[in-house]
């Protein structure tokens, strides 16, 4: 399934599409700049039946939704949004997460957190709030300590800027 959605894209977002690591260390890489995030909004709500799926948590619980864009060398690569459940937060990540404009895998890393990630959905689309074009849409959850600890939603522009 994935091998068919990413056939034909540049190997750079491929391999960004495809990672089941930080894309926020990636990015940096492959520009050779400091990632910079810009938050858009974020807030802290009750979950609905969606997020209760989506985190496996309980009706009502507070979630943290956050919607970023993501860029290296002032291009922006990237627009993320995310679900979080505050009471699955360890209390120094949760702080750091709440100040915004940091990076989750810098968040992750500097809590030192071990985590995996596990990529549930990859599709191109013909349009996007975010960018004009094409896009690439992914869908994964953070998992720790056996729980979905973020469920994070990527969409990355199908264009110029991933040309090597």
């Amino acid at each position: 399934m994935i091998r068919g959605v990413l056939t034909s894209l540049p190997l750079l977002l491929r391999i960004c599409a495809a990672t089941d690591g930080s894309i926020t260390y990636l990015l940096e890489a492959i520009f050779g700049g400091k990632a910079e995030v810009s938050t858009l909004c974020q807030q802290i709500v009750k979950a609905d039946e969606n997020m209760c799926r989506l985190l496996n948590i309980s009706y009502g619980e507070p979630v943290n939704i956050r919607k970023v864009t993501l860029g290296v060398n002032g291009v922006m690569h990237v627009f993320a949004k995310s679900l979080s459940p505050i009471n699955r937060m360890p209390s120094g990540m949760r702080e750091q997460f709440m100040q915004a404009d940091i990076p989750i895998g810098k968040i992750l890393r500097s809590n030192k957190l071990e985590t995996r990630r596990d990529i549930l959905h990859i599709e191109r689309l013909h349009s996007s709030d975010y960018f004009t074009g094409e896009v690439l849409s992914r869908d994964y959850v953070i998992i720790h300590d056996g729980r979905v600890l973020m469920w994070i939603n990527e969409v990355f522009p199908i264009d110029f800027r991933w040309d090597a």
